[in-house]
């Protein structure tokens, strides 16, 4: 196997697949990454069994040459080593070959590396996926949908099925729901199906794979093909396959917890309400609490409080835009409150309060495509 590629594409390339290999795998083959030479271009290929990344890098694109191939064949090569080494070449261009016993000669400009590589054989098939269930998403709608829910996922291993995000599809429509049991982020899109029957419930992917999935996405408008089977999903971009396993179990049943009716009603400017809670929230900073407390007061306004007994306590009035309903004491968690606002997207948001010991949603003024929803916190 020999061929010569320029270095700013290949680069890229195994930067993408390497966020797909652990360091903790099991199997040996699965540390490399491997690289596979046809007529048409460079393959490459990143796996640690619950995601998998394939790169390709044709030999043209818009007429200019990406790779020039001497001699087609495939390798594996330790990706710890590879990437630095790839990253850290001198010359535009890289020249790769493989020798007797997966001896591998890397050669640019002055540099000559030779790695020890692996049986490429051993390497395990990417699955085949039956692309029946086929739907498409924009690349930046994509990325956004990732970063409005994946951030309230769970990060306790003690029930696995909530450090996923549910997506499921009705009706053209792709909901997308993420839960810790204390918060939940929801969020609809959307989607350009294969056919208009399409519909499936109970695709959890897991969050690890939607944040690589994201990182190495451009933020482009482009179209995404994603295929979802019984136990893997599929994304599928220009020059770049993404298969990820999905969680196993049932998703817990999240649209019912949703309340339909509100006792108080109040709608807050976005960064002045964020500002407060982080104010609120630097007295409690080492507290594993980061509760604050929210009074409604006679003029319409909000009261913020947080107290921390050996710091001491802050005190804030935040103006509401509008309020409407019953009065209202309620204690939450404040750095909850902050990621949603986070990536809320709206300068206006609309809080509604079905009373001191129940679940409260926020939701954005300028579009109806998302919600949150948060337990309230027992402070006596």
């Amino acid at each position: 196997m020999k061929f010569i590629i320029q270095r700013d594409h290949f680069v890229q390339s195994v930067q993408s697949v390497s966020k797909a290999i652990s360091p903790r795998t099991t199997i040996p083959v699965l540390t490399g990454i491997k690289i596979d030479v046809t007529d048409e271009g460079v393959t490459l290929t990143g796996s640690d069994s619950d995601i998998s990344i394939e790169s390709f890098i044709p030999k043209e694109d818009d007429e200019l040459q990406l790779v020039e191939i001497v001699e087609t064949g495939s390798i594996v090569l330790p990706a710890r080593f590879f990437a630095e080494i790839v990253k850290k070449l001198p010359a535009e261009t890289i020249e790769i070959s493989v020798s007797e016993q997966f001896l591998t000669t890397l050669k640019s400009g002055s540099s000559v590396f030779n790695l020890n590589g692996l049986d490429p054989e051993e390497y395990p098939r990417l699955p085949e996926i039956e692309e029946d269930n086929v739907f498409k998403l924009r690349t930046d709608l994509l990325k956004n949908i990732i970063r409005q829910t994946v951030f309230a996922v769970s990060t306790a291993e003690t029930r696995p099925i909530l450090t996923g995000v549910n997506w499921s599809i009705e009706d053209g429509k792709l909901t997308c729901t993420a839960t810790d049991s204390h918060r939940l982020a929801m969020r609809y899109a959307k989607v350009e199906t294969s056919t208009t029957e399409l519909s499936f419930t109970n695709v959890v992917i897991p969050g690890k794979s939607l944040n690589e999935l994201s990182k190495i996405l451009d933020e482009n408008e482009e179209w995404i093909d994603i295929i979802v089977t019984e136990n893997q999903i599929l994304f599928k971009a220009k020059n770049l396959l993404f298969f990820s396993r999905l969680l196993d179990g049932n998703y817990p049943a999240t649209k019912n917890m949703i309340p339909t009716q509100s006792k108080t009603s109040v709608q807050l400017n976005t960064k002045m309400f964020m500002q407060a809670i982080e104010r609120a929230l630097l007295l409690s900073r080492d507290g594993k609490n980061n509760v604050v407390n929210l009074k409604t007061l006679d003029n319409s306004n909000l009261e913020i409080t947080s107290v921390t007994p050996e710091v001491g306590k802050v005190t804030e009035d935040v103006q509401s835009i509008e309020f409407t309903g019953e009065e209202l004491r309620i204690s939450f968690n404040g750095k909850n409150i902050i990621d949603a606002l986070k990536v809320i997207d709206s300068t206006e948001i609309k809080i509604d309060f079905t009373g001191a010991m129940s679940p409260f949603v926020m939701k954005p003024m300028e579009h109806d495509y998302m919600l949150h929803l948060f337990s309230p916190v027992r402070t006596y």
